[in-house]
C-alpha cells in the first residue's frame, strides 16, 4: 500500500498530461505531493525528512515551471532528488560508523558490512545514472517521450536495480545454523 502511496504522484502526473498538458500535469503533481504530506502530517503528526525534501522540490521547481511557463524546471527535478539521494548514500559511507543503508535495513537483514558499504555505493551510482538518464531522455526527446520514461523508465529501472540488489544480498545474509535437536 506505501509503495502504491509513494507512486501516486507519478501515475497521476501521467494521466494529467494525457488527458491536457505539462502545465495541468504539474500543477497535479504540486496538489498531489502536498497533500500527500499532509496526510501523513495528520496521520503521524510528524513527516520524515525525504516527503519534506521531495515536497519542497516539487513546489519550487514545479511553481517556476507554472509561473514563467516553462517545462524545464518541471523536467529537472527527477534528476535533482536522484543526484541528492547520491549524495546522501556516498555521504552516509563517511558519516557515522554505519552506512545509511544499514541504518535503515540492519534490523531486519544482517549482512556484513563490506556487503553493506558495496550496496551504498550501488545505490550512489545508480542514482547518479538515473539522474543523468532523466536529462537525457528530457533534453533529447520529445516531451511526450519524456512523459513515459518518467512513468515507465525511471520506474522499470528502479524495479530491476532493486531485485538484482535482493539477488546480490540474498547471497550474503547470514544464516544461523539449524539445530539439529529441533529437527523432527
Amino acid at each position: 500500500m506505501k509503495l502504491l502511496f509513494d507512486f501516486l504522484p507519478i501515475l497521476l502526473f501521467f494521466i494529467a498530461y494525457k488527458l491536457a498538458d505539462i502545465y495541468v500535469a504539474t500543477g497535479v503533481l504540486i496538489v498531489v505531493t502536498l497533500a500527500q504530506v499532509g496526510w501523513i502530517w495528520l496521520r503521524q503528526r510528524r513527516v520524515e525528512k525525504i516527503p519534506l525534501f521531495t515536497a519542497a522540490l516539487v513546489l519550487v521547481l514545479g511553481g517556476a515551471t507554472l509561473l514563467l511557463h516553462d517545462p524545464v524546471f518541471v523536467k529537472w527535478k527527477p534528476t535533482v532528488v536522484n543526484w541528492l539521494f547520491a549524495a546522501v548514500f556516498l555521504g552516509s559511507r563517511f558519516i557515522g560508523q554505519k552506512t545509511l543503508l544499514e541504518r535503515m535495513m540492519g534490523e531486519q537483514l544482517e549482512l556484513p558490512g563490506a556487503v553493506w558499504v558495496k550496496l551504498t555505493f550501488a545505490w550512489a551510482v545508480f542514482f547518479l545514472v538515473m539522474g543523468a538518464a532523466n536529462l537525457y531522455v528530457a533534453f533529447t526527446f520529445s516531451e511526450n517521450a519524456w512523459v513515459n520514461f518518467k512513468l515507465f523508465g525511471l520506474l522499470g529501472l528502479t524495479l530491476i536495480f532493486v531485485l538484482a540488489q535482493a539477488a546480490y544480498m540474498s547471497r550474503h545474509l547470514k544464516t544461523e545454523d539449524a539445530d539439529p535437536s529441533k529437527e523432527s
